[in-house]
């Protein structure tokens, strides 16, 4: 009751105006200098033939190894797999962590898992943090077959070992949050989408464990020009396994089209949010933006130009999707490159030129 207590008045007072709830101007452009990367690399890790789809980096660090996991499609649904990188550039593909089930379960046939709990701090260690002696992620099940097909929920996965080896992790028995859940609110009631989950230690909210998705549902009865909404909405936790919606409406979402895939930094005392956005108004494309928030409930969005856009044959029809790191003074852009003809693969763009990159889309 008090921590509820707590995140009611906490919610109050951001109402009332005691907290700061938006970001100055000049501080939108100076985060915007910081985590640009005008440099695009290219590619660095594409499937091994047209049958398959990779998507949705998520990058950390253990000693002088990075990983990356990453979710693939191969007609079937998607599973998780890890790979590595002695400099962020050259990526060797380790194996899954997440694979299809062959018994019948809520997320047999769909296991897409985003890393939990990193070290949030900007050009920090990029450590996945334990909690309770675990490693955790978030992740989308479904037990329909095909391209994001059927009911889409919110599951959570966990292990005990190391999390730099490739190997099964074990996931709770039912989802955490669905579309079906009672409390459901009215833009997350057909599929729930990519989560990305922090380790607030300041409990902000009044909750150490926070959750940012997005999903879509209804549209207070307007019609999609593109394709549905998705919104960004949040959950929150005390301990990884149960989780409560907080409050009524998304934190971050646009009148059309998709805003999705948060991914959370913290420069200095802001929080920073990456994320895509696709199908605006006058937009057709797919492209990576940023909000900034003080407190993890109010965002601020930037109005400035994208971080991330279609501008090679790789990425020409999709250039979305980010996860973002700051190493050794150069900022790396890992995002879902996809061309037109809806090849997918991993680029990473940077903030100084590093060369091109001499992969091919699909290797031979």
């Amino acid at each position: 009751m008090k921590r509820q207590a707590l995140s009611i008045l906490y919610c109050l007072l951001s109402t009332l105006g005691f907290a700061q709830n938006s970001v100055a101007d000049s501080t939108m452009q100076r985060i915007y200098t910081e985590v640009k990367t005008p440099y695009k690399y290219g590619l660095i890790l594409v499937p091994a033939d047209d049958s398959k789809k990779i998507d949705c980096p998520s990058v950390f660090r253990k000693g002088n190894t990075w990983y990356m996991t990453y979710i693939q499609f191969d007609g079937r649904g998607y599973e998780t797999w890890l790979s590595e990188s002695k400099d962020l550039l050259h990526w060797k593909t380790l194996g899954r962590i997440m694979s299809f089930s062959d018994t019948t379960q809520w997320d047999n046939n769909q296991k897409a898992g985003y890393i939990g709990l990193q070290d949030p701090a900007w050009g920090g260690s990029y450590a996945l943090q334990s909690f309770n002696h675990k490693y955790w992620l978030s992740y989308i099940g479904g037990k329909d077959r095909g391209y994001e097909a059927g009911p889409l929920a919110i599951g959570i996965a966990y292990t005990d070992r190391e999390p730099s080896k490739a190997h099964e992790w074990k996931r709770l028995a039912q989802p955490v949050l669905s579309s079906t859940d009672a409390d459901v609110r009215w833009w997350e009631n057909k599929k729930l989408f990519k989560s990305t989950v922090i380790w607030d230690k300041e409990k902000r909210t009044g909750y150490p464990f926070v959750m940012y998705y997005n999903a879509n549902g209804d549209s207070s009865g307007n019609k999609p020009k593109w394709r549905w909404f998705e919104r960004i909405g949040m959950a929150a936790s005390e301990d990884m396994l149960h989780w409560k919606r907080l409050g009524d409406d998304p934190v971050v979402h646009h009148p059309i089209g998709i805003t999705g895939d948060a991914v959370l930094q913290k420069i200095g005392n802001l929080w920073v949010m990456f994320y895509f956005g696709a199908f605006w108004e006058g937009r057709k494309d797919a492209f990576n933006r940023f909000a900034c928030s003080y407190d993890l409930v109010n965002w601020t969005d930037w109005n400035g130009d994208d971080l991330i856009k279609s501008s090679e044959p790789y990425d020409e029809r999709y250039a979305h999707k980010s996860f973002v790191v700051k190493y050794k003074g150069v900022v790396y852009h890992f995002y879902c490159a996809v061309n037109n003809k809806e090849q997918r693969g991993i680029a990473v763009a940077t903030s100084v030129d590093k060369g091109k990159s001499s992969i091919n889309f699909v290797k031979d």
